[in-house]
Parts: structure tokens; C-alpha cells; sequence
């Protein structure tokens, strides 16, 4: 069962245990430059609005009524990154257009190990981008399909879904029962448009390269309950095309990661020892967006100006121990 709840996806399974599910938001950030120096971790700019498919249904192309699920607006360039919580473990895939952002394989519902093709939440706090290299990612950028930029078009040549597409499945509740008393948990923690007018589809596109790990699961694959899952599909409206559907303004343009930098305002980095997995081959040889750009306009991507952050506040992990069960 999903519900969106104040912006924020929330999966349920009440028929495996009475906790098991978690929650899932989409959060504003800024896009960092693409000028392949490693970045920390930029910040969160508030939850991005998301709306339901059916209740617009009239003013969406066949293809999202078909897939259903939800709707949120960017601007062309601007970028995101998913953010997990909960305490009752989840194995979490993310796909970008079908391609899988921590793997780079095609779509699929059932999980794997190897290669580890998800994320385990509440262990992995957020998902910023595609996994490209152990310890980096590529920064979720949106560009509108048709232009070449997305994963989806680099990988596969077509243009055909767009979006993201999430599925979740909760530990198996005798899994839980062993760890849930004593667990603790860890937690971490314009736009100006290229040149393409705005269009519905919009997809994403691997942008500027950021530290980030992406977890190995430690519990293993046994300890998920693979029978009982939920999906959703995200469709990335443009900006304008959102205001045409639902009559909202669309949230206003993030600032420019220089324009924050020079305000002084703070960047994060998390430190954790936990192992984490390899970067993608299929991922790892994506041209960026500022690569992209460059070869179509013989030009730079527009404010992708490189900068050094100077207040980077670090995150350490959380001593709260959840009470439990008595």
C-alpha cells in the first residue's frame, strides 16, 4: 500500500508486520558543477511538491494514466535527490528511465545481489545520483527527453519512459523480531534552462560528481520479503507544463551552487565505515550533462562555473536507540 502524505510517499505492508514500511520524499537541492572535481554533499532545499496522476488524469498524456502513480515539476537542468526514512528496514531499487541508478541494468521487479541492484533503507539516509565509481555518484540532474542526456537515452537509444520508478520490499518480520529491540539507528545526516524549450517528458541525467557511498546490504538478500512489494512510478513534469496541469505555481528556481557558495552557506559530508558497494559498469561510462552540452553547442553548460566550498559541516552518525518493543 502507498499513500502520499504532506509530499511524501509513504509505503505500508501491515500484512507482514504491523511496522513494516517506510517513507520516501524528493528533495530541492542545487545542481553542483560538472567539471569532474568531487563534490560534498549539497543541500536540502525543501520536499518538492508531488501530485497524484489520477486526480489530472484529464490534462496527462496516455502514457502516465497507464503507469499512474505520481507528479512532480522541475525546471530543465535543475537537480534532486531522494531521501529515505524510517526504522523498519526496506530494500529500496530506484530506475531512471528503467535503468537502474545503482546498477545501470534494465528495469526489473525482482531484487539481486549480485550485482546489488538496491539500497537498504534506514542504513542508506539518501540517493543522490547514479552509482558510477565506489564512493561517487552522478548527480540526478533533470533534462527533457529527446535530447540525448538522459541515462535511458545514453543506454538504451530511445527516449520512451522517463521518470523514476521505485519499488520497495520490508524485511521479513521474523528478520526484524531478532534485531528490532536493541537496534540503533544511523543517520547522516537557474536554473536556466540549456537551450530545449520546456517540454511534458522529462527525464534524468547524470550530472557533476559527488562523494557518496551507496551501502552494501549487510542483513543479505534471504532477509527481505520478496513476495510482498510496491512500486511507483514518478513522472518529472516541466516547470510550465506543470502550472498548465494543475493551475500551481510551480516552486520558484533553487539558487546557483555558485550563489550559495558565495553566500557562505554550508555544504555536508557524512563519514560512515560501512562497506559500500562498486560502481556500475553500465553507469560508469554516461557522458555528463556538462560533456553532452559541450558537443551539441561547442560551448559550457551555463552556470557550471567549478567552486571549492568553504563551510562543509559533517555529519556524523546518530546515537539515538529507538525503545522498542516491552
Amino acid at each position: 500500500m502507498i499513500e502520499l502524505q504532506d509530499n511524501n510517499l509513504t509505503f505500508r505492508f501491515p500484512e507482514v508486520h504491523p511496522e513494516a514500511g517506510c517513507q520516501i520524499d524528493f528533495q530541492r537541492t542545487l545542481r553542483i558543477p560538472d567539471d569532474n572535481q568531487e563534490y560534498p554533499l549539497p543541500p536540502g532545499l525543501g520536499r518538492f511538491p508531488v501530485q497524484h496522476v489520477d486526480d489530472y488524469a484529464d490534462h496527462l498524456p496516455e502514457a502516465w494514466r497507464k503507469h499512474g502513480g505520481v507528479f512532480v515539476p522541475m525546471y530543465q537542468a535543475e537537480a534532486l535527490w531522494i531521501n529515505f526514512s524510517g526504522y523498519y528496514p526496506c530494500a529500496i531499487k530506484i530506475a531512471a528511465g528503467k535503468i537502474n541508478a545503482v546498477s545501470g541494468e534494465a528495469w526489473k521487479n525482482e531484487l539481486s545481489a549480485k550485482p546489488q541492484d538496491y539500497v537498504v533503507s534506514p542504513e542508506q539516509p539518501w540517493l543522490d545520483g547514479f552509482n558510477v565509481s565506489e564512493g561517487h555518484i552522478r548527480q540526478f540532474v533533470a533534462m527533457p527527453l529527446g535530447e540525448g542526456y538522459t541515462a535511458e537515452e545514453q543506454i538504451t537509444g530511445e527516449a520512451e519512459h522517463g521518470g523514476l520508478q521505485i519499488i520497495v520490499y520490508p524485511m521479513k518480520a521474523e528478520v526484524y523480531e531478532k534485531l528490532a529491540t536493541h537496534r540503533v539507528e544511523e543517520v547522516c545526516y537557474d536554473m536556466a534552462p540549456p537551450t530545449a524549450k520546456d517540454t511534458l517528458g522529462m527525464g534524468l541525467a547524470p550530472g557533476g560528481l559527488m562523494r557518496q557511498k551507496i551501502y552494501s546490504d549487510e542483513y543479505g538478500i534471504e532477509a527481505w520479503e520478496l513476495e510482498h512489494s510496491s512500486r511507483c512510478f514518478v513522472h518529472l513534469a516541466s516547470s510550465a507544463e506543470y502550472q498548465k496541469i494543475t493551475g500551481n505555481n510551480p516552486p520558484h528556481k533553487p539558487p546557483t551552487a555558485q550563489e550559495y557558495a558565495t553566500a557562505g552557506l554550508p555544504w555536508f559530508d557524512c563519514y560512515s565505515d560501512k562497506s559500500s558497494i562498486p560502481g556500475a559498469q553500465g553507469l560508469t561510462s554516461l557522458g555528463s550533462i556538462g560533456a553532452k552540452f559541450f558537443s551539441k553547442h561547442s560551448k559550457p553548460l551555463p552556470d557550471n562555473q567549478a567552486l571549492k566550498p568553504s563551510v562543509i559541516t559533517k555529519l556524523e552518525p546518530s546515537t539515538r536507540v529507538r525503545d522498542g518493543k516491552f
